[in-house]
């Protein structure tokens, strides 16, 4: 039996005293489509959020590929954090022999229409800074070093698991806002979200260095492949903010799928299609899962629901009261109180 490609592993979300999420577990195949649905407030965003790095689960595990995606400790964050640490002792200590050190360092050696001694000014500087004994130098500088390391990886557990860890681990997603950016061409939009995979720096760009002339060129010729296969190409050259709404959200797509991910999650993709757009749009999201691209989506449209989805979990007031496979669900009498509605079946 394979790995799931993301196993949602009983995931909790409390903000405060409200608990959005409480104890879900759902596991997703590769190469399936795989639908969350469930009532307004139900859950689902939150889930995704949890999923993709922007909240961090308050219980429970999100893997991918059987691993946590999260930054791992390494010599080089342990040196950055000691250097901060020893840095925030040095202030500390100048801090509280300022008075002391400014005295010895400039007015002492201050005299009228003379030059500056600076060489000997950083004499006195260090030797009046180091000369305070223990409780006036080396006391601030053994507290600084203990605080500014310790300080520096709290905040780097507290950001191990971000949302570009866990893109860079194959999950990619769209947002039920659409964030596209207007002002940018349709083919700059898509080349954004080519940006983990990258490797031409700043410099590159500002000199036109051959390396990154011939990645932005390789990323451009990408960038239009992937319009074409959305069925944007041929409005390559359009600012993003002038495109009707069916086709921002293709767009959305586009640029989700610019990073090759592993597996991709739509927040309500069809939300304000008309009925073309929506065929067209079913259609998008099978010929994304034929390619090899795992598909996860949220989505009120029951007929995209039911038409291509090969497992449904149901969410209700942040529980999971069903999941199975689209016939299942739709004769489950909990999800048709809950959400569906007899009409939708009809």
């Amino acid at each position: 039996m394979s790995v799931p490609l993301i196993s949602v592993e009983r995931v909790t979300m409390r903000f405060g005293g409200l608990t959005a999420v409480k104890d879900v577990s759902v596991d997703v195949v590769p190469g399936s489509i795989t639908a969350v649905i469930g009532p307004n407030g139900a859950g689902k965003t939150t889930l995704f959020n949890a999923i993709t790095g922007v909240y961090e689960p308050t219980e429970g595990a999100v893997k991918v590929s059987g691993r946590d995606p999260r930054r791992q400790l390494s010599g080089a964050v342990i040196a950055t954090s000691v250097a901060i640490g020893l840095a925030t002792g040095l202030g500390l200590a100048l801090l509280v022999r300022v008075e002391t050190v400014w005295q010895a360092a400039v007015l002492d050696l201050y005299e009228f229409q003379k030059a500056f001694p600076w060489g000997t000014a950083l004499k006195a500087f260090f030797a009046t800074l180091f000369g305070g004994g223990f409780l006036g130098t080396w006391l601030p500088i053994v507290l600084g070093l203990a605080l500014g390391t310790i300080g520096r990886l709290v905040i780097w557990s507290r950001t191990r698991r971000t949302p570009d860890v866990v893109a860079s681990a194959g999950v990619a997603r769209t947002f039920q806002n659409i964030r596209l950016f207007p002002e940018l061409s349709l083919v700059e939009n898509v080349v954004v979200g080519m940006d983990r995979r990258l490797t031409s720096g700043m410099l590159d760009g500002l000199l036109r260095l051959p390396h990154g002339v011939r990645e932005r060129q390789a990323s451009r010729a990408a960038a239009l492949g992937i319009l074409e296969f959305v069925g944007l190409a041929d409005k390559a050259e359009t600012a993003a903010g002038n495109l009707p709404y069916g086709h921002q959200r293709r767009l959305e797509i586009a640029r989700a799928l610019a990073s090759k991910p592993d597996v991709i999650l739509l927040d309500e993709p069809a939300a304000g299609m008309n009925p073309t757009e929506t065929v067209d749009l079913m259609r998008l999201i099978k010929a994304i899962r034929d390619k090899g691209t795992t598909v996860v989506l949220i989505e009120h449209h029951m007929r995209v629901v039911m038409g291509i989805s090969d497992r449904i979990a149901v969410l209700q007031y942040g529980e999971k009261i069903a999941e199975g496979t689209p016939e299942e669900i739709k004769n489950d009498p909990r999800c048709i109180e809950a959400y569906l509605g007899k009409e939708e079946l009809g």
